[in-house]
């Protein structure tokens, strides 16, 4: 059995273990898997003034309550909510929306989700443990956001996007909040990540028809899986997995409406 790495780890190249675990291959090419860390010089998240006003503490306050109010109880979520600075990652023609409970486009046909789902599906990943989950894999890094509020919650997060513009976009994002616990990696999310296995808990901002086998396979026992997934009746819904000893425990929750999950890399 191969050991698995130290984290953080160390991934300028695509291993060989990783390729044989299920690159995706256009014709007969192997598509190429990067990954990028958040600068580790600082040890906590440090918000950068946008001039803009929307720096204010009392902005996300009042966003943070109106989660509260929504039904959202996990008081380490609500403090990550709290911290990260959600403008910084919406467009700047948007920035005055950044804080109202909406979704809003990021480019490439994705969006930055709601205050309210975010703050859910991070719920649920946790499930009420105290204190910090171990290593999470994102499936689907977006515009970055996600991320930012889950190092507030995790030891370590892996985080992947197949949209090379999104990518180095997270990363730009991302940089000046100096995040030591955040790997950026440009990947096909449907495989996963296994050189990062098993993982605390997996969290999807795609739906697919189901979820795939080796996000199963990569979730530790006592792990929780959160996605969007296709229902008998064509719509989507909230899918919580849990893995046991024995398997896997299943429950689907309220219907919600994510862009679809893709494979490959473009």
């Amino acid at each position: 059995m191969t050991k698995r790495p130290g984290f953080p780890v160390q991934l300028d190249r695509v291993s060989s273990s990783l390729v044989r675990a299920g690159s995706t291959r256009t014709g007969a090419q192997t598509m190429p898997v990067t990954k990028t860390s958040v600068s580790a010089r600082a040890p906590a998240l440090q918000a950068v003034a946008s001039g803009l006003g929307l720096d204010s503490q009392a902005v996300r306050s009042r966003m943070v309550e109106k989660l509260r109010a929504q039904g959202v109880t996990d008081e380490a979520v609500l403090s990550a909510m709290n911290q990260v600075p959600r403008h910084q990652f919406v467009e700047s023609a948007l920035v005055n929306q950044a804080y109202e409970d909406t979704s809003l486009p990021i480019g490439l046909g994705q969006t930055i989700s709601k205050p309210n789902v975010v703050a859910r599906m991070i719920e649920l990943l946790r499930a009420g443990r105290s204190g910090k989950l171990g290593r999470v894999l994102e499936i689907g890094t977006g515009c970055g956001y996600q991320a930012a509020v889950l190092s507030l919650v995790a030891t370590e997060v892996y985080s992947i996007e197949r949209l090379r513009g999104l990518h180095d976009k997270a990363k730009e994002n991302l940089r000046t909040l100096r995040l030591p616990n955040v790997h950026l990696i440009f990947a096909d999310g449907m495989i996963g990540f296994p050189k990062g296995a098993p993982y605390a808990g997996i969290i999807s901002a795609a739906g697919g028809e189901q979820v795939p086998q080796p996000w199963l396979d990569q979730l530790a026992v006592g792990g929780r899986l959160i996605a969007p997934t296709a229902t008998a009746q064509g719509q989507q819904a909230l899918v919580v997995v849990e893995r046991t000893d024995t398997g896997f425990q299943k429950e689907v929750l309220e219907a919600v409406h994510f862009v679809p999950l893709k494979s490959g890399v473009a």
